[in-house]
């Protein structure tokens, strides 16, 4: 088996890049899919996250306020260290039953937005970074996410420089151009991965 941390800048193409190596054979471990399902309605996490925050947080409909929660941790440092203290444990403990769940010669990518922020590259066998220009990016995140540029400029400055992310990566997939520019990078690179998982997997 072989664990692969995917991660690139917001509007960098990541999500993209993660359906390619789907198709190509990957078991794919999205942490931000996660993180929504360990709160869903009946589970431990909502019972626990309604027990710190009040259940103000909470729909009519008993399903999570996200943009109500967000409004109350993002403005204050300790609760959102109390909010990653009850979501993280349970992601990384679903993350580890999927992970252990794949066969020996899996190709395990886990798509990790703010790895390079989170310091998370060296749980992984290999990390490989979606870059593309922040030009680009933000011409992506006005264009195709409705956002405003002032919006865009901020969640950008947020995150980690594309230096910061080359940095710690094993593998850069360029995704400047055009979608037929980005699928043979990703082939190419989806080919050396599994070559190193099927050489480690056990006989």
């Amino acid at each position: 088996m072989l664990t692969v941390g995917l991660t690139g800048g917001i509007g960098a193409g990541k999500s993209e890049v993660s359906r390619l190596f789907v198709r190509y054979g990957a078991v794919l471990i999205d942490a931000d899919k996660i993180a929504r399902e360990v709160v869903e309605p009946g589970t431990p996490g909502l019972a626990a996250v309604v027990d710190a925050f009040g259940p103000d947080v909470l729909t009519p409909e008993g399903t999570l306020d996200r943009p109500r929660l967000g409004s109350i941790v993002f403005a204050d440092a300790d609760r959102l260290a109390t909010l990653n203290g009850i979501v993280h444990p349970l992601v990384g403990a679903r993350s580890a039953e999927l992970q252990a769940a794949a066969a020996p010669d899996a190709v395990v990518v886990h798509d990790v937005p703010l790895l390079t922020e989170n310091g998370l590259a060296p749980l992984y066998d290999v990390v490989v970074v979606v870059d593309a220009s922040p030009e680009t990016r933000l011409d992506r995140l006005v264009r195709l996410r409705g956002m405003t540029e002032p919006e865009a400029r901020a969640r950008m400055a947020a995150q980690a420089t594309g230096a910061q992310r080359r940095a710690v990566a094993d593998y850069v997939i360029d995704n400047d151009g055009p979608f037929e520019a980005l699928e043979p990078q990703v082939r190419e690179v989806w080919e050396e991965l599994a070559a190193r998982a099927a050489r480690t997997a056990p006989e």
